[in-house]
């Protein structure tokens, strides 16, 4: 049997164990982006049980901590194994204009979602022009929410 080897794909693997680019025990993949009036997070905690999850908010960082348990029979000899487990942490700095006090976190399908509501005045506002010249009287402006 001949058996081939590539040297980036094990440069690739090596470097990925040195430097835990591939998450392994320590961290999970995750999306972050605005929807309307929220910021959502997506975390990827494929195989966890909910139960076992944490999340906790101090001083506007958020942490996750779950806790991936090995599914393979105790002795079991692997041939291969890429499925990290052990405990995972992620942590986020939430940005001043989040109301950490509303988060709301939701599991399914292997997805941690976080749904943190922005602060009201944090909002964009709509400011109202006035139409005509200084000469037309003092109108001041009305700032409304939009």
């Amino acid at each position: 049997m001949l058996l081939r080897t590539d040297a980036f794909r094990d440069f690739d693997r090596l470097t990925a164990r040195v430097f835990d680019t591939a998450q392994r025990g320590t961290g999970a993949q995750l999306d972050a982006y605005r929807d309307g009036d929220a910021f959502v997070i997506a975390i990827d905690l494929p195989g966890v049980d909910p139960a076992g999850i944490e999340a906790t908010v101090d001083r506007r960082v958020l942490t996750v901590r779950a806790e991936r348990k090995p599914t393979a029979p105790t002795g079991a000899k692997f041939v291969v194994r890429e499925r990290p487990t052990g405990v995972i942490t992620r942590q986020v700095v939430l940005a001043e204009s989040l109301n950490a006090d509303q988060l709301e976190a939701r599991y399914a399908d292997g997805v941690l979602t976080l749904r943190v509501p922005v602060k009201e005045q944090a909002k964009p506002r709509r400011i109202e022009i006035v139409s005509g010249g200084p000469e037309s009287g003092t109108a001041e402006p009305e700032l409304t929410s939009a």
